[in-house]
This record gives C-alpha cells, structure tokens and sequence, in this order.
C-alpha cells in the first residue's frame, strides 16, 4: 500500500462541539462585529451572535427539539442562518440544510429522507415549503420574515441555554447536507462535531487562516464549503462576515474592497468573471493576496488569468461534502498552477487504480482515496452507497481521478464517472473545458459525452459565447491546435446558461437529458 501523507505536522484533537469550537473563537473579541447583512447593513459583535445562538437554543430545547431531532432549513446565506445553526447544534440536534430554490418535491424528498420535525423557511420561499409539507402534518413550519399564517423565528426564542447540550462528538450527527446529486437522487451526509472541528482547524492551518481576516460570504451556507470553510472557521478563528443571499459581482467586488478583505472564496464560475468582466477594473482590490477556488476543478490558463489581472495569488483546493469539506489546499508560500494543493494535517491519500485496485507511484493517475478526521459517518439511510465509498479501514473514494507529484501536490484530473471514452480512449471533459475557456471569445463552457454506436461517446461542448462573431469551426480550430486528434469536439451548441449547482459544479446530467431529448 503507499499511503501520501501530509507534509503538515498533525494539529492536535479538541474535545469540543462544532459550537463551542465557534464561541472559543469569539469569547476574547466580544465586542467586534463578526456578521453584517450585506443587503441591510445590520451588524452583529460576537456577544451579540452568542446570545442569539444561546435563546434560541433555549427556546428550542423548551419545545422539545434537542437530541434526536432534525430541524431543516431552507435559507439564502443571512446572519439568522448562522444562529439557527449553532443554536440547534447548542441544543443537540442535528440541522439539515436545503437549497432554497428547491422545487416542493425535492423539498419534500428531503425533509422525509433527513426524518426532520422542523422546516425554517426564509419567507419568500413558505408558498413551496407549505406545498411540500401538506403530506407531511407533523413537521413544524417556522419562518425567517413575516409570512401570514406562521409562527415566524422570533417566536422560537426562550430563555438562555447556557451549556451545550451533551452529544457523542464521533457519533452524533450534527449536521447532514445533501450531496450535490450530479448524478441520482442527493444523499445526506452524516457529518459529526468532531468532523467539523477537526476540518475547521485543519483548513485554517493549510491556507494559514489570519486574525481579523473579513470576506463577502456569498457561497451558501446551505453547502458545505459555504457552512465550514465561511460560516464555521471565520467565526471561529478570528474573522468576519459580511452575508450574500446570492452572487452579485457588484456586491461581491464592492464588499471586498470596502471591508479590505485579504483573501476572496470563490468557484470557477466567479474566477471567470474575475479574470474576463470589465466591472473588476472599477474597484480598488489590492488588500487581495489570494483567491481561493474550491468546489470544481479549474484550469491552470483560468487560473493564471485571474492571478493576472488581480496581482495576487490564485490557488486551488478540494474538497467534498463527505469530507467537511477540505482535504487539500494550495499555500500561498507553495502556488503550483493547476494544483489542488497539499493534504492538510491530519490527512492521508491514496492514488488507486479503479480498475485493478492497484495503489499507483508518484504522477500517476487513479482514483483519490482519503483518510482522516474530517471523513463523513456514513451516507443517511443508505448503507450501499456509505459500503460502495468507505473502505473498512476508514478510506473515502472520492470518485474523482487524481495524481500526485513528488512534491506532495495533488491534481485532479476528472471525475471517475464523467470520464468520456472515446474508441478505447479516456477524454477528462475538464480538460476541455480548460481549454475551451482559455479562448478569448468563450465565457463559460461544459463537455459531455454523447452516444454513438461507433465510438463509444463522441466529446460534445455546450458554449457561452462571448465574442458574438465565435463560430464552431472557430472553435473546432482552436481545439485542433491545442488538444490531440481523439480530444476533439464532435458538436458546439452555443447556449445562453450552463446549468451549474449552486456550489459552481457543471450539472451534466441537464445537459445529457437536453441532448437525449433531441
């Protein structure tokens, strides 16, 4: 077996729940302002986001939801998400979070799946709430805003909960989001106080996490790079939030700037407009020393493009729902270009062969496996899939397709299952992509493969044009200086929108079901 381990000294264990890891952090600030409502300007000091997590907890606790209860929320990012999860977390429940612009079925879907006995809704979406809810009379509807007809969040608070609830921090499920579901129906995942801690100070190490640190929170902390890497490790290790209910570039650009945020969380989609939008040239953004992109993987011209025109340093991590998020980051004293970055403390890789189960030498490629603290429990009532993607060693498949280099840097190559095989050989639609968002005239792209009884799949691209005068045999001549004979498009459909999740993940399986319907 050849096991990669970190090059990092392993951080020690702390026996506290993902709340008090949070409040440890907030207890010698008291008086900063650690959440601003970025569309109302509302400000919130540490003290004051205690106190808030302590009454409603307490209001909670009085209503019988505490342990063994699952509350659901389904919410754009606010500093009333923040409360609502730590308060029940504080008292020892667990929080499934939703993506607010679910449809009532998949609402429905997953309040069932996750067993919760509460939904918070941000008021603007109780009309679908209450449609996925009327089979469901025993699940509780509360919401965040004025709605008629319910009980809203400030009913909810009681009198102060001043100690954490107790909980088993290996076992207790504190929180359980859903996979992003490219493929399937989403699945919860279990994720445990002590994952959540460990990955909090794990991440904040690897990207050597700073006092004082403030960022525009838009990645949704219903996700889970939003809820541990924004929500959880800034409260927690000295920084500040200024919430987003969505991504606005003007918005975003302006909070950077006004709050002088040294570092920008960002997906590849929000990296294109930073490195092709003219709007980035109006704002002062020079406190940036890095932008850090996680949730899909990015092409070394993307990324060389934003360090660029922001002088600052563009780094790539990785990570997965079932992993807290983080495995690997990129060091701003380290960048490498195209890399995913180095495995945080703690944390131990493997490159396995998918088809022999081999373990494979330095720079060669085969499946990611990941060992360490920040591993998920299990997969929410689902024991194949939890049996198909945890070893009983304790190893995560991640399913993506990587190599590592003699250094210890770590680059993804594709996803296992979205490879395209083309007469025998193996096309990464991320390298595609990679190339195809290089050209000057190309905004955004995604490859899929397409059916075709002679070769297997033939590699088709769905495009955003930003020259409007792009034709396809431009593209295809593109393509045809850059990439080998059998890595070459086989169609261009020029589109207006790409389907993504909100994490910036290409949904695939839309744009095969657009091609199936044809």
């Amino acid at each position: 077996m050849i096991i990669y381990k970190s090059k990092y000294p392993d951080i020690p264990t702390v026996d506290l729940t993902v709340t008090e890891r949070v409040f440890e952090g907030l207890k010698s600030r008291l008086s900063d302002v650690v959440l601003t409502d970025g569309l109302d300007g509302r400000t919130f000091t540490a003290s004051d986001f205690m106190h808030h997590v302590k009454c409603l907890a307490g209001g909670l606790v009085e209503r019988g939801y505490s342990t063994g209860k699952t509350v659901a929320i389904m919410a754009p990012n606010s500093p009333e998400y923040c409360f609502i999860f730590h308060a029940v977390a504080w008292a020892g429940g667990t929080i499934t979070t939703l993506n607010p612009t679910y449809t009532d079925q998949e609402v429905k879907h997953q309040v069932k799946d996750s067993g919760a006995d509460m939904l918070i809704v941000f008021a603007h979406f109780a009309d679908i709430a209450k449609a996925a809810l009327k089979e469901m009379p025993d699940v509780t509807l509360y919401s965040i805003g004025d709605v008629e007809g319910l009980p809203s969040l400030d009913t909810l608070y009681g009198a102060v909960l001043d100690a954490q609830v107790p909980v088993d921090l290996d076992t207790h499920s504190v929180v359980a989001p859903y996979s992003s579901g490219t493929t399937g129906l989403p699945k919860g995942v279990r994720l445990s106080h002590r994952n959540l801690v460990m990955n909090i100070d794990q991440t904040a190490a690897g990207v050597d996490f700073r006092q004082g640190e403030a960022a525009a929170a838009f990645l949704p902390f219903f996700h889970i790079y939003g809820m541990n890497v924004l929500m959880n490790m800034h409260l927690a290790c000295g920084g500040a939030l200024v919430t987003m209910p969505r991504f606005d570039l003007e918005m975003f650009l302006s909070i950077t700037q006004d709050h002088k945020a040294r570092r920008m969380w960002v997906v590849p989609p929000v990296a294109l407009a930073l490195a092709k939008h003219p709007m980035v040239d109006q704002f002062d953004l020079s406190n940036i020393d890095q932008v850090f992109s996680g949730a899909a993987p990015m092409g070394s011209d993307l990324s060389d493009a934003v360090s660029a025109r922001l002088n600052c340093q563009m780094v790539q991590g990785f990570g997965m729902t079932e992993l807290s998020p983080v495995s690997h980051a990129t060091p701003l004293t380290e960048p490498r270009s195209g890399s995913s970055g180095l495995a945080l403390p703690n944390t131990e890789c493997r490159i396995v062969d998918p088809d022999t189960g081999a373990d494979q030498s330095a720079s060669m490629t085969g499946e990611l496996w990941i060992r360490g603290p920040q591993v998920m429990i299990e997969y929410l009532n689902n024991e194949a899939a939890t049996a198909s993607a945890l070893t009983d060693d304790g190893w995560l498949k991640t399913g993506d397709l990587a190599y590592i280099d003699d250094d210890g840097f770590m680059f993804i190559v594709d996803r296992l299952k979205e490879l395209i095989k083309f007469k025998g050989f193996q096309v990464a639609p991320a390298e595609l992509e990679a190339v195809l968002v290089s050209h000057d005239g190309i905004q955004d792209a995604a490859v899929i493969g397409k059916p075709d009884d002679e070769a297997g799949e033939l590699p088709i691209a769905f495009i955003i044009a930003a020259d409007p005068e792009l034709t396809e045999q431009g593209v295809y001549n593109y393509m045809s200086e850059m990439l080998a004979s059998y890595k070459q498009l086989h169609k261009v459909n020029f589109v207006t929108e790409i389907p993504k999740s909100p994490s910036g993940k290409i949904l695939r399986r839309l744009l095969r079901d657009q091609i199936a319907n044809r």
